[in-house]
């Protein structure tokens, strides 16, 4: 989806250019939020930062606006170091999760706000709120106050006031996590076609995989203050790298088991009563303890008695299949996709879809 505007390269900023994190550190006491960060983001490109809460990517995200100060490391743009300058002297634009408006301000006021502290006023502002609210289709709410507007229309009025002032980058942390299903759909839209329209540089905070995977050229994924994978869409959901990042993106059973053999990049392993094969994330050989990791639709109740044997704990239907969770003798959690709704207390014998279970050394955590 997108949203013609015919001016909307007015929003393109001059000073757009490589932004280069370098070892980047936050503490606070002993607690070390950021330990060594190091990324590089091109012009124009949209950095997911993925990740649970307490990650870092919140934290990352306030050291280089400037809402945190750095206790190591340094943040360039375009080679110039900015991680000494006040926020407002960076240019950045920021989109808050909980919107930040001032409530006693009209949309109007709101969106123009950073041009009254970069001392533009007059008709270079009025033309430049326009434009911007032209952009967010907000043109027919601009005297409303924002507890006047919807959810969805507070979120736009914010990426609006982020835009305005023209920055090189923009940077958002969880915007769309206060907004209903249907509505953080269309705001994902949204926002990946004013990222296009703009040109700016966007690096986006969130922990759902959904987002990330649907709004970002690259994906940056955080565990305890570090960087675990940098890649595109495609390759976090299909190759992650470690069993943390596979959990994160959605590889949710893991199945502790032993190598049996290796057959170029697929490793057989024997787990939970059962054989089954995978494609290895990292050198295997015969008899080391490995990790089967499957997504719950890529792990399929059979009627044929191959796989592994389990009990049904719980089943809900979603649509165009059942989904459930499922026990082995020893106690391991399986998530599995049905075609038909497998009662409470029945036995199951569950089979990852060929080609879409990773293997990984060591022991399920």
């Amino acid at each position: 989806m997108t949203f013609p505007v015919q001016n909307a390269t007015a929003f393109a900023s001059p000073k757009s250019a490589r932004l280069e994190l370098d070892g980047l550190r936050r503490s606070f006491g002993s607690y070390h939020a950021l330990d060594g960060i190091d990324l590089a983001i091109e012009p124009g490109e949209f950095i997911a930062l993925l990740g649970p809460s307490g990650c870092g990517k919140s934290t990352a995200l306030n050291c280089i606006a400037g809402l945190l100060a750095l206790s190591g490391g340094e943040i360039r743009l375009g080679g110039t170091r900015i991680d000494q300058l006040e926020p407002e002297k960076r240019g950045f634009g920021m989109v808050f999760q909980s919107y930040a408006l001032f409530p006693h301000m009209s949309v109007r006021k709101n969106v123009g706000f950073g041009l009254a502290m970069q001392g533009i006023k007059g008709s270079e502002a009025d033309k430049r709120i326009a434009d911007a609210l032209a952009l967010v289709r907000l043109e027919s709410q601009v005297d409303k106050l924002p507890g006047q507007l919807s959810g969805g229309q507070q979120q736009r009025v914010a990426i609006a006031r982020a835009i305005v002032i023209r920055p090189p980058v923009v940077l958002m942390d969880e915007p769309l996590s206060n907004l209903d299903a249907k509505l953080r759909l269309e705001m994902r839209a949204e926002i990946r076609g004013i990222h296009d329209q703009i040109g700016s540089t966007t690096i986006y905070v969130t922990h759902d995989q959904d987002e990330a995977l649907s709004l970002a050229d690259r994906i940056v994924v955080m565990s305890q203050g570090h960087i675990q994978q940098i890649g595109s869409p495609q390759d976090l959901y299909q190759r992650p790298v470690n069993l943390d990042v596979a959990d994160f993106m959605g590889f949710r059973t893991r199945i502790a088991g032993r190598v049996v053999s290796v057959s170029g990049s697929e490793a057989e392993i024997e787990a939970a009563g059962a054989r089954m094969s995978g494609s290895m994330r990292m050198p295997l050989k015969a008899g080391d303890a490995a990790v089967l990791s499957v997504r719950p639709e890529d792990l399929v109740a059979t009627a044929t008695g191959e796989g592994i044997p389990a009990t049904v704990a719980s089943t809900e239907y979603r649509g165009r299949a059942f989904f459930g969770l499922a026990h082995t003798a020893e106690g391991a959690e399986l998530y599995f996709r049905s075609e038909d709704a497998l009662p409470r207390g029945s036995s199951a014998f569950l089979q990852p879809v060929a080609g879409r279970a990773l293997v990984f050394k060591g022991a399920a955590a």
